[in-house]
């Protein structure tokens, strides 16, 4: 089996497992927290990262809303901008429900993401999308806190690619996991996915 294929492989295990999580969480968690909270699945926490204007962020930003929130890198060639897109297109059908969500863009690539190059990126995708950057010490606590998988991939040319989970972490508004939304999963499926975040607050 090729690397590109370990890699595939890995990623979809790695959903199914999540996948898993936010079914046990949903069904056994009558106040679907977790992190910290008093949910079943141990995913999400503090964290401390910068955004795209310079200035710090914490994990107290973001509570008192759910928060959708994404782990990529700017370089990426196809999973990042293509569910980049795709969540501006859910914003936009969301309507005024949106206003009530959190989204954030957060970079595994320290080296090469700072805040002014996730600020070019995002630009490109709906402005409710905000671009988080970090040191190494900072993202390496924030994917532990949410089970990220990443790994820093060698390319040909002396460069690197970073392969990465790619499903959209869903939290309530008290920083807990609810769930997540699939690579590849059907748009409809995503946007009642938000639109009940959005109603439960």
């Amino acid at each position: 089996m090729s690397r590109r294929s370990l890699s595939i492989l890995a990623g979809a295990v790695f959903a199914l497992v999540l996948a898993i999580v936010a079914m046990v969480t949903m069904n056994l968690s009558p106040t679907g927290r977790s992190g910290g909270g008093m949910g079943t699945a141990d995913i999400g926490g503090p964290f401390t990262l910068t955004a795209e204007d310079g200035t710090t962020v914490t994990e107290a930003d973001f509570l008192g809303k759910p928060t959708a929130i994404f782990f990529g890198f700017t370089f990426c060639p196809d999973v990042c901008p293509t569910t980049l897109y795709e969540l501006s297109g859910l914003i936009d059908d969301l309507g005024a429900d949106a206003d009530r969500l959190n989204f954030a863009f957060v970079s595994v690539d320290w080296e090469r993401d700072g805040p002014e190059q996730l600020a070019l990126y995002t630009s490109s995708f709906d402005d409710r999308i905000q671009g988080l950057a970090g040191t190494e010490e900072q993202i390496e606590a924030i994917t532990k806190a949410y089970r990220v998988y990443y790994r820093k991939v060698p390319t040909d040319n002396g460069d690197y690619t970073i392969d990465h989970t790619a499903s959209v972490y869903l939290m309530n508004g008290e920083g807990g996991f609810v769930g997540t939304l699939s690579y590849g999963e059907a748009h409809d499926s995503m946007l009642e996915k938000l639109r009940q975040l959005a109603a439960k607050g």
